[in-house]
């Protein structure tokens, strides 16, 4: 058996949950590559802890160097260029080839997308953002608080919802909430409605139970200082903006041929693979449409699931053996509600006519599920 490269680009949890998998799988002959622009991962579903001060960034991250413990290369850089049929990238002007070619390139953020929204807002959707929210909210005392979806399409269903409800939390702890008017803008119709109309209904009931106003199908047109106008043409004034930001395909994909009119990458549902042999596609980077019409969540839960999945058919194919690993469209999600409590979703996003989600109602056991999952991650994964 020759000699083998596997090639992942990017370094967040697919690409990490992808690399630590082949390398359990394939003997040390071949290769197992990880690039990312990044030298540090950074734990996303952690965020959240971070805005409201029970996590310091050095708990949720770690140095992608340390794959290299574990025989998995490290190469930091810049993707500028994917060439699927010759299974190779342009990393900061060095070709990189290889045998097979995972790309996990996540989305990009655009919050310059809505004129004022990165000037005038705050984000939790990364580290950075996370810290400099956390001072912020130390410094309110009173006036209004609005957290809001700029994009009907964003990562992570279940965020915004927690984040309203942690800053609830937060606030209360403080002694503060009955002075702070809070509110809750999504651009969709309604909370996870990815996950079906149950799901939505009781993570709305969640968010309404503590006294925050939501506003479904409202969507930011521009921020300015203290104020935010919306595309309905109605303006409101705030005092501190919390924003989810819209996103975009990664550049590197442009000119790939892995995309399709939408700018993502369309892989089979099952497999993750792309149209190219060989190249296989994972996490946000990818668009599932699903029979609802609308596509899978962007969520960590399924990027882990379906790195699992190509990495056990990649290794089955350098083994000389037929793949046979799927993935199957469930997943879950921890749903914080503040005070050491969380809600729990699950179920089949691939069921038909529409997900099969069940949401539990909070206790203490999911957030302690949710915290037994960070420290998996940090003392495993890297």
């Amino acid at each position: 058996m020759r000699e083998q490269t596997i090639l992942i680009l990017g370094g967040g949890v697919g690409g990490v949950v992808a690399a630590n998998a082949l390398r359990k799988r394939l003997d040390r002959r071949h290769r197992v590559v990880v690039v990312d622009r990044e030298p540090t991962f950074a734990l996303a579903a952690s965020f959240l802890w971070i805005m409201n001060g029970t996590r310091r960034p050095s708990q949720i991250t770690r140095p992608l160097d340390r794959l290299g413990r574990k025989g998995i290369e490290v190469v930091r850089g810049e993707v500028e260029r994917i060439e699927p049929a010759a299974r190779r990238a342009v990393v900061g002007g060095r070709i990189l080839e290889a045998d097979h070619l995972v790309v996990a390139l996540g989305a990009e953020f655009t919050p310059d997308a809505v004129p004022g929204l990165a000037r005038w807002g705050h984000t939790f959707c990364t580290l950075d953002g996370a810290v400099r929210l956390r001072e912020a909210l130390s410094q309110i005392r009173s006036g209004r608080i609005v957290v809001l979806t700029a994009a009907p399409a964003y990562k992570c269903p279940a965020a915004p919802y927690e984040a309203a409800m942690l800053i609830d939390a937060l606030l209360h702890k403080r002694g503060v909430r009955n002075s702070v008017a809070l509110e809750l803008h999504s651009a969709e119709p309604g909370p996870m409605g990815v996950a079906g109309p149950e799901a939505s209904a009781a993570v709305r009931a969640m968010v309404e139970a503590k006294g925050i106003v939501y506003r479904p199908e409202h969507q930011i047109a521009r921020a300015e200082e203290g104020r935010i106008a919306f595309t309905d043409g109605t303006t409101l004034d705030c005092d501190l903006l919390v924003y989810v930001p819209p996103i975009a395909p990664p550049r590197a994909l442009r000119g790939s041929g892995l995309v399709d009119e939408t700018g993502w990458v369309r892989v089979n549902r099952h497999t993750l693979e792309t149209a190219v042999a060989g190249v296989h596609g994972v996490g946000d980077v990818t668009l599932i449409p699903l029979a609802m019409g609308k596509p899978l969540p962007r969520a960590g839960v399924f990027a882990h699931a379906q790195a699992e999945a190509v990495a056990r058919n990649i290794a089955a194919s350098v083994a000389g053996k037929v793949p046979v690993a799927r993935f199957d469209g469930r997943g879950a999600c921890f749903v914080e509600t503040g005070g050491g409590r969380a809600g729990f979703g699950s179920g089949d996003f691939y069921a038909e006519p529409r997900p099969a989600v069940r949401m539990r109602r909070p206790g203490w056991w999911w957030h302690a599920g949710k915290v037994l999952f960070e420290k998996q991650v940090m003392w495993g994964w890297l």
